[in-house]
């Protein structure tokens, strides 16, 4: 069977917006905008069950 590469790359894309908004997470709660860190760990916490879908689609694909 032949590879998809496409749930790879979007694993990878929703890694990297998880880098992301956790440095920004860490940036805002340096500088005391609590506000600002409690919207970016709810989009952390919300990157996490799209990446799980996306590896289960990928998954059985390749089967």
């Amino acid at each position: 069977m032949k590879r998809s590469y496409v749930p790879v790359i979007l694993l990878l894309a929703v890694l990297m917006l998880n880098i992301l908004f956790t440095q920004y997470m860490v940036h805002q709660y340096f500088y005391e905008h609590y506000t600002n860190t409690i919207i970016a760990a709810v989009i952390n916490v919300i990157l996490f069950p799209i990446a799980f879908l996306i590896y289960k689609k990928g998954v059985n694909v390749n089967d």
